[in-house]
């Protein structure tokens, strides 16, 4: 089982105030060449796995922003963190039918 829940929203600064959607779909794209496994929401996207694995596909992802031509990127982070395991799933079972 994993160690650690990492939910990501990306503001990616575009250059010209164009749509920032492809831009963040750059950074999908990043979290799904990983293998992680992760879930992506409306607001944010969720990933499952180790601490150092997460917060590196966090870095690729900025590298990836800043290559397509972002100026700046904020990243709003949460992190999850039990050394025993956490997963999406174990947190959520008791809210599905």
């Amino acid at each position: 089982m994993a160690s650690t829940l990492l939910s990501i929203q990306v503001i990616p600064k575009t250059p010209n105030n164009e749509d920032s959607y492809p831009y963040v779909d750059k950074a999908i794209e990043v979290i799904q060449r990983s293998g992680v496994k992760h879930q992506v929401n409306p607001l944010e996207t969720t990933m499952e796995g180790e601490l150092d694995e997460l917060l590196n596909i966090v870095k690729e992802m900025h590298v990836a922003l800043t290559e397509a031509g972002s100026p700046s990127i904020i990243s709003q982070i949460k992190i999850a963190h039990n050394p025993q395991g956490i997963s999406m799933n174990k947190l959520t079972e008791k809210y599905r039918p």
